[in-house]
């Protein structure tokens, strides 16, 4: 009688393990891979089981421009479909109760039901807020609490905010704009701290009246020529809890981070942050703890990567920072590199880097999975998703 108990819970056993699904983040036979897509990708976000990952597509006139959905299992993806739009969807953010996906698009940010995305099934578009003409909406991001969305204006040298929750309950309509932040011009990157009090944002050129000295070069194909002309861009602090009210004066504190600084990462503890100051080719490290009360002492090195870097994710508990080289002046067309560093040794420059990792053609975003063993990259010139293991990342020396 054991003995037939025994068999019958291992059958029972052997049945329940080929009913449960396999794990979304199961690891990949390869270290990297690269799922080819349709469009020019820019922002990626991932479901918080890992078993989705939504990617923004931009074409070049607005023509296949959507949301592209790809599903995840047995240690490998594949474009699920595409869901077209009518705008060029730029960075994108999905909503913590993982109902919404936001997507920042020039003059308006369109927001989605993510059921019907992954379903394929009705009219996915939910909302839309219209930040106005040449507003330039380039990233968004929501409070852990999605009560708060964020919204960079690249056009508009400002943050919108908006209050999400009174839009979800009233239809999206213009009544749930809060306000703008000012920033300075060409406002990109939107990383909270941990604890959500904070919202760090980039700069890519600092405002004429802050009187900042002329510290770079104009961008281009040759960084080299040209005179100094230009002041260095900015990391900008924001007050989340002031936001909520009085967006105007949310701003508390803004520092120069090199020039063109366009994305930002955080590190897990929150005490640094990392950001590509792409004219510089550079990545600047700064102490999160002095960015308000002693400014003059936050930056706490600076080291030297590729060409014109723009994404940033930082890896294994905080210990490495990857960056991508995008050259983008250069065309867009060429393979390029992510730069490997210690986390350790940014202060200490070039001893920083640790080698680097090949990437397609103008790597633009960078996202690491929730649960921190998988980076998504968008090779925007290369029309493909590069998904790479953490723990087995090719780092060439």
């Amino acid at each position: 009688m054991r003995i037939w108990c025994a068999i019958a819970l291992a059958a029972g056993a052997a049945w329940m393990a080929r009913a449960q699904p396999a794990s979304c983040n199961a690891a990949a036979a390869e270290p990297v891979a690269h799922i080819a897509l349709p469009a020019h990708p820019f922002g990626v976000a991932i479901s918080q089981d890992g078993c989705r990952v939504f990617v923004a597509l931009m074409a070049a006139a607005g023509k296949d421009s959507g949301i592209a959905v790809l599903e995840r299992g047995q240690g490998r993806g594949k474009l699920a479909r595409v869901t077209p739009l009518h705008v060029r969807p730029a960075g994108i953010v999905l909503t913590h109760d993982g109902k919404l996906l936001i997507a920042a698009a020039q003059d308006s940010v369109v927001v989605l039901d993510t059921h019907r995305l992954t379903a394929g099934d009705g009219e996915p578009v939910v909302g839309t807020f219209h930040e106005g003409p040449m507003a330039g909406a380039i990233y968004v991001n929501v409070t852990a609490d999605d009560k708060l969305l964020f919204v960079s204006d690249e056009g508009a040298a400002a943050i919108t905010v908006i209050d999400l929750e009174r839009a979800r309950a009233k239809g999206f309509d213009a009544g749930a704009v809060v306000g703008k932040v000012p920033a300075g011009r060409a406002p990109v990157a939107l990383t909270f701290s941990p604890d959500g009090r904070w919202l760090y944002a980039t700069s890519e050129l600092a405002q004429s009246e802050w009187g900042w000295p002329k510290a770079c070069k104009p961008e281009g194909r040759d960084q080299s020529k040209g005179s100094v002309v230009r002041p260095e861009g900015a990391v900008i602090v924001v007050d989340v809890a002031k936001a909520r009210t009085d967006p105007a004066h949310a701003a508390v504190a803004r520092v120069p981070a090199g020039c063109s600084p366009v994305r930002l990462a955080i590190s897990p503890a929150g005490d640094r942050i990392y950001v590509t100051a792409r004219n510089s080719n550079a990545v600047l490290a700064f102490d999160t703890g002095k960015l308000m009360g002693d400014s003059a002492h936050a930056r706490l090195g600076m080291a030297p990567v590729g060409t014109a870097p723009v994404p940033v994710a930082v890896i294994d508990g905080g210990k490495r920072v990857l960056v991508g080289n995008s050259d983008r002046f250069a065309g867009q067309t060429a393979p390029q590199t992510l730069t490997v560093l210690d986390a350790a040794k940014i202060a200490s420059g070039a001893a920083a880097v640790l080698g680097s990792v090949p990437a397609g053609a103008f790597p633009r975003e960078m996202t690491l999975s929730p649960d921190g063993h998988t980076l998504f990259l968008t090779n925007f010139g290369s029309n493909s998703l590069q998904v790479m293991e953490v723990a087995r990342l090719p780092v060439k020396r």
